[in-house]
């Protein structure tokens, strides 16, 4: 089994919620709970969190990751892509100790609520193929996008992937047409050959893996959500807090 290096992004300036890393969810910052996860997961070695923010990286340390940099600013912008910051996180890591590892699991921290032996399981799986450039997790879509439809010019529907007005043939049920696969943020692993030598993030063959259907943070009424969730789950990651007396 290869080394595998969890690295958690977490850039300050959220327009949408305010430090919303740092947002309370069960007592704790939103930021902790893909800490903990990445902790608990077997196949993790080192979990790492690109910031910033000095007070992210003091809260990050706090909960059991390691800030060994600051991101740059120029790379923590609102259009900053992730192949930026996993790719600056790779150099600085291979220059500055000489550390190569290969597989590295990205995890969100708007995706707060992992099973870690879940996270193994996506790792595992990427490790044991070769020819495999990446793997993204996703969820079959409840609802078909091939019954879809868009606008013309002239004001009416038509098919979602043609000029298709005849749209009777799109009652079918859901049943009859290709599965859908929505991606996640429940976890990525990608490759380090692939990012330094393709300069592509995920590469031309993707793995993919269904994982559990996830919440991903973007607005108050889904943190609300999410509180209900954690009041009553059975979740490691409390225990994990626990164990810390955090």
């Amino acid at each position: 089994m290869s080394e595998c290096i969890a690295i958690i992004p977490a850039r300050s300036g959220s327009k949408g919620i305010k430090n919303k890393n740092l947002k309370k969810l069960g007592n704790h910052p939103l930021l902790a709970y893909s800490i903990a996860a990445a902790k608990l997961a077997v196949k993790i070695d080192r979990v790492i969190v690109s910031t910033d923010s000095e007070i992210y990286a003091d809260v990050a340390i706090s909960y059991g990751a390691e800030v060994p940099f600051l991101r740059p600013k120029d790379l923590s912008k609102d259009k900053s892509t992730d192949f930026e910051f996993m790719f600056h996180a790779m150099q600085w890591l291979k220059n500055n100790e000489n550390n190569k590892t290969e597989n590295w699991a990205h995890l969100r921290p708007t995706t707060p609520l992992r099973d870690p032996s879940i996270i193994d399981e996506a790792i595992d799986i990427l490790d044991r193929n070769n020819e495999a450039t990446s793997l993204r997790s996703c969820h079959s879509s409840p609802e078909s996008p091939f019954k879809w439809f868009r606008e013309n010019k002239s004001g009416y529907l038509t098919a979602l992937t043609s000029k298709d007005t005849d749209l009777d043939k799109y009652n079918d049920s859901r049943q009859s047409y290709p599965n859908v696969l929505v991606p996640n943020g429940y976890i990525d692993v990608v490759k380090r050959s692939v990012v330094e030598t393709k300069k592509k993030l995920h590469g031309n063959k993707v793995i993919a893996f269904e994982s559990p259907i996830c919440i991903e943070v973007d607005s108050a009424f889904e943190f609300e959500f999410l509180e209900f969730q954690i009041e009553n789950l059975k979740s490691p990651l409390k225990n994990y807090f626990k164990s810390m007396s955090l």
